[in-house]
């Protein structure tokens, strides 16, 4: 593989590209949105500053990865050529069907479609397009550049092949790939969420505040987070939206989302992307306050 087409140009597909891209692989990045896909480069270049600050990277790098992406508001422009298309738009089911079912009809027959879907089922994804034995999860970690961890999610048809290549391909992007069976949530969300949730109602019900509930979890299990500061920096409605998912596939009330989380979501705190959530974030992102409806 060569070609990589990335489709969404935000948080986890300019990541994505940057990553690729800075292994060699010719990327293009696609969006509806000119002005997104602006300000994605921008971002890619700021990450790749960044490295340049650490001494990971040279600027000679830097320019290398920058010439290697290639962006376009054209879906079909852009997966022209692709050996590998890996969506990462927003986490919406209709949205990510619509997608592949328009992939499938303009993608070369042995392109593989990916898609970075944090909890969507893979099979129900694939089962809209002729080519499920080729279709397969690549759910990266966000920031995508420093975290290692790639979960790579086969379908019910999903070929053996197909998932060796993509485990090869994340080894090489020098990420660690773990290999998981399609069910709600795979690993990482399956564990993590509950998680989450269960630190929501903690605070719902009044047994700690924020903060104390934050800081159990950091000092006392090492967490390099609290899950209420996690929450807020991957999105509240994320959040709320992967529970809803793990909820009505197990149909299991254990992982029914939190009234309160509900209501911020409604209320339109998301966290970090909205400004405030459990913490106030509107200072930027490095100092951690408390928001003011749950300051103590």
């Amino acid at each position: 593989m060569k070609n990589i087409a990335v489709i969404g140009s935000g948080t986890m597909g300019n990541g994505i590209a940057h990553v690729f891209a800075q292994n060699g692989y010719k990327v293009s990045l696609i969006d509806i949105s000119a002005d997104a896909l602006k300000r994605a480069l921008g971002t890619i270049e700021k990450n790749l500053d960044r490295q340049i600050k650490k001494e990971a990277i040279t600027e000679d790098d830097k320019r290398n990865t920058l010439g290697n992406i290639t962006t376009f508001t054209s879906t079909e422009e852009g997966v022209k050529n692709a050996d590998l298309v890996v969506e990462a738009a927003t986490e919406n089911i209709d949205l990510k069907l619509k997608i592949f079912r328009d992939l499938d009809k303009i993608c070369d027959a042995n392109t593989v479609l990916a898609t970075n879907t944090s909890s969507i089922s893979i099979t129900k994804i694939a089962a809209v397009t002729e080519r499920s034995d080729k279709v397969i999860g690549m759910h990266f970690m966000n920031p995508v550049p420093v975290m290692k961890l790639v979960e790579v999610i086969r379908g019910y048809n999903t070929t053996d092949e197909v998932t060796a290549t993509i485990m090869d391909l994340s080894r090489k992007l020098g990420k660690v790939p773990v290999e998981v069976n399609d069910y709600p949530g795979f690993i990482a969300n399956r564990i993590l969420m509950p998680m989450i949730n269960e630190a929501i109602e903690s605070l719902y019900e009044g047994v700690a505040g924020v903060e104390e509930i934050d800081t159990v979890m950091k000092l006392g299990m090492a967490h390099p987070m609290g899950p209420l500061q996690l929450a807020d920096f991957i999105g509240l409605d994320v959040c709320l939206s992967i529970l809803n998912v793990l909820y009505e596939g197990f149909g299991n009330p254990k992982y029914a989302p939190c009234p309160l989380l509900v209501n911020m979501v409604e209320a339109g705190h998301k966290g970090v992307k909205s400004g405030s959530g459990f913490y106030s974030w509107g200072h930027g992102t490095k100092d951690l306050i408390v928001a003011d409806r749950f300051a103590r």
